[in-house]
């Protein structure tokens, strides 16, 4: 336990780190750290200007992460995110030979900004690597470093000239984390920073804690109702399972088995991140929304009549108790 309230104790100081230089977005902080305790990728939809950069590099900073930012273009090809083999001439021998020269996923912390801008192509390069932590380039397999994480964003107003992440891919991200504008006093104090000197960050992990931190995240026990719960949830949103009318009206397709992991796995190091050791309810519920909202595909009529992902995820949120699955 006493390990457990440390861990807490180094996250809340990340945490009021960042909000010298972050002001708001506490909802958007806290999920990017669960996504890297639980070793997943995030997708992040927001306007542009709302320091999605920031907070990352910022957040890598105080991680003691390599951070690289690769901006997607509809001309970026799969050899700008992997690397590259170029003829390189051996000073001794005076031979020609190719060497491979590492492209920006070799790194921990990777942001790849605006990723619905690329060619499915170079989309697949980079979320290839996402799964396997590899790259194989010529047959030559290189296994990328660990912790290894990647936050992908998205801008949700300028859809031409884009290419939708397709399902299955989008099934790869861990969480959709949304990021809103701030409020009028949180805008008048993003304004005042300006005036203020640049903050430099000291390391508060290292890579070699990062580790151990995901594995302690991995040994926290899950109550069986629990995982009932998250299943039955999840099960929910999938139109031949569910009981729910809503749901056989308006959803095309549910959410695939990978979500009730991505639950489990992210309630944990949520409980990691509260210094408590044993999953809680709680931690599930404030966890179904951004593990489930890119995961459920709605139909012609959701459409039609404005039916939104979110209103299909309040209703299982009604609809499942989870003290039917608690032990009496």
């Amino acid at each position: 336990m006493k390990e457990i309230l440390k861990i807490k104790e180094k996250f809340d100081k990340v945490k009021q780190e960042l909000a010298k230089t972050i002001v708001g977005q506490r909802e958007v902080i806290e999920q990017i750290l669960i996504t890297l305790i639980a070793k997943g990728h995030a997708l992040i939809v927001g306007v542009p200007g709302l320091a999605k950069t920031m907070i990352v590099k910022n957040l890598a900073s105080l991680l003691d992460l390599n951070f690289k930012r690769i901006q997607f273009t509809p001309d970026l090809m799969p050899s700008d995110i992997t690397g590259t083999e170029v003829i390189y001439e051996n000073p001794e021998t005076k031979e020609r030979e190719f060497k491979f020269v590492k492209g920006p996923i070799f790194t921990n912390c990777l942001l790849a900004d605006e990723i619905n801008r690329t060619p499915p192509k170079t989309q697949s390069a980079l979320l290839e690597a996402m799964q396997e932590k590899r790259v194989t380039v010529s047959g030559i397999t290189y296994t990328l470093e660990e912790p290894f994480f990647v936050l992908a964003t998205q801008n949700p107003i300028e859809q031409e000239g884009t290419y939708p992440l397709p399902e299955a891919q989008l099934d790869r991200f861990m969480l959709e984390i949304r990021i809103d504008y701030p409020s009028e006093e949180e805008e008048i104090d993003i304004v005042k920073l300006v005036e203020k000197e640049e903050v430099r960050y000291k390391k508060i992990l290292s890579k070699k804690e990062i580790l151990e931190i995901q594995n302690i995240a991995k040994r926290i026990p899950v109550p069986d109702f629990i995982i009932k719960y998250a299943v039955k949830l999840v099960r929910e949103t999938r139109p031949e399972t569910t009981q729910i009318d809503l749901i056989k009206k308006y959803v095309r397709y549910g959410a695939g088995p990978r979500a009730s992991q991505f639950l489990i796995i992210g309630a944990k190091a949520r409980a990691l991140l509260k210094g408590i050791s044993s999953v809680e309810i709680e931690d599930i519920d404030y966890l179904l929304t951004p593990v489930l909202r890119h995961r459920i595909i709605l139909n012609f009529y959701a459409e039609a009549e404005n039916i939104k992902v979110e209103d299909v995820i309040e209703k299982i949120k009604e609809s499942v108790r989870w003290e039917s699955y608690a032990k009496v």
